[in-house]
């Protein structure tokens, strides 16, 4: 009786990252150093080992530019978003505007929580994470294309032993 009770009690958190987990866009980040300005995917802003004076443009992510949805996960994203019981369903995304990201669900017909953290230091997503469990959500699962955010969130593990934690890296083309 007490494990169902438990289940029953369980607040659970489902969080997914939106740029190159669930969608793929042409949102590009500028990087100017000296003069010469370089565009970057965000698949190679990932990567990218940031050098003396690079100072970064981060503007395209202000909009979703030609947005096309990563299937397999979205498949994912909708079971979830379907899914019955006491769970919060978050779109935790390094951008710094939460509105169009909003929109774009909502212009495919799901109203979900958007948070934009306008960074992309790992911690931050983890630090996000970390407040919802202080808040007593004990089932976490987390995906994510960024294997830096996913070694970060994980070490909440740890930490918070008695929290049920899984992390997903996303790797859909």
């Amino acid at each position: 009786m007490i494990k169902l009770k438990s289940l029953i009690l369980e607040k659970k958190l489902r969080v997914f990252d939106f740029d190159d987990t669930l969608v793929k866009s042409n949102s590009k980040i500028y990087v100017t150093n000296k003069g010469k300005r370089k565009t970057l995917t965000t698949g190679e802003y990932a990567i990218y080992k940031s050098k003396p004076g690079d100072k970064f443009d981060f503007s395209d992510f202000d909009k979703v530019i030609e947005p096309k949805q990563i299937k397999a996960m979205f498949k994912v994203f909708k079971n979830i978003y379907r899914a019955s019981g006491n769970r919060r369903l978050t779109i935790l995304t390094a951008r710094g505007a939460y509105k169009p990201v909003r929109q774009f669900f909502k212009d495919i017909g799901y109203d979900v929580y958007v948070v934009a953290l306008a960074s992309s230091n790992p911690k931050d997503k983890s630090d996000w994470i970390e407040t919802q469990i202080k808040q007593g959500y004990d089932d976490v699962l987390f995906f994510d294309d960024s294997k830096k955010n996913i070694n970060t969130v994980n070490k909440l593990k740890k930490k918070y032993p008695d929290v049920k934690m899984i992390t997903r890296l996303v790797n859909y083309d």
